[in-house]
């Protein structure tokens, strides 16, 4: 169970977050909705101390994050950032840094296997001797996934994504997050910015307007009155095959 309680935020006296409070529990993928600028990936690196909130309590299985040490938040929580920068290394030692809060001297074969599994998992087993500064935007997500899922995490942060992937592989990506979410009980917040998308692979929604939680909840809240609210645009949603998608304009 991981619990967000009244967090806020600010940049240089600029109030960016304001007592943000939700839950999500374990198994559950969490879109978070809104526009540029509202506050989305500043809420989700206050979660793991990347910033330091100002006010506000953060309880995974009811143990407070923001008191937690680093190694043991590194244990707990795992983050693909939107953006990561390129290094001259190889896919597999990339991935096997997501194996560093738990090695000692050595890395064990457990780690190594984990690795390989993950690897297979996101795709990119051909790839794993290949240098990541060699591969696409969306490869290089694929690698940074893997990389957060051998932490085995409870919570997975995910920054948009799904940015640099063509739309087959959105859809592989979200779906793979969502069964690893499933099997291994795992919380996860995904900021996301196609509602289409969120509808399909999350099972609940967060919109985020001016720093505050404005609607939090199942796809029911998913309205046009509420993507009018958020976004300032005019929407249909509509269900084709039983799936429901936002039509814009």
């Amino acid at each position: 169970m991981i619990e967000v309680q009244n967090i806020s935020f600010a940049y240089a006296g600029n109030e960016v977050l304001k007592n943000v409070s939700f839950s999500v529990q374990p198994g559950e993928c969490v879109g978070i909705l809104g526009n540029n600028g509202a506050g989305k990936s500043t809420l989700i690196t206050c979660l793991n101390r990347i910033r330091t909130p100002k006010t506000g309590k953060v309880y995974i299985d009811n143990k407070d994050v923001l008191k937690m040490r680093q190694r043991e938040i590194a244990r707990c929580i795992s983050y693909v950032a939107q953006k990561n920068e390129l290094s001259q290394t190889t896919v597999f030692d990339s991935v096997l840094l997501g194996r560093k809060p738990y090695v000692g001297w050595t890395v064990s074969q457990e780690d190594l296997d984990l690795c390989d599994e993950m690897m297979a998992r996101v795709g990119m087993s051909k790839f794993k001797l290949r240098y990541v500064d060699e591969l696409s935007g969306g490869e290089l997500q694929k690698v940074m996934l893997a990389r957060a899922l051998v932490q085995q995490p409870k919570l997975l942060l995910l920054d948009e994504p799904t940015s640099s992937l063509d739309p087959k592989n959105q859809h592989e990506m979200l779906a793979l997050v969502r069964k690893s979410a499933r099997e291994r009980n795992m919380g996860v917040l995904i900021v996301l910015h196609d509602l289409s998308l969120a509808l399909r692979y999350c099972d609940k929604f967060l919109f985020i307007r001016n720093g505050a939680v404005y609607k939090y909840g199942d796809e029911t809240i998913i309205t046009t009155e509420t993507i009018s609210a958020v976004y300032g645009i005019d929407s249909s949603v509509v269900e084709i095959d039983g799936r429901k998608i936002v039509v814009i304009g």
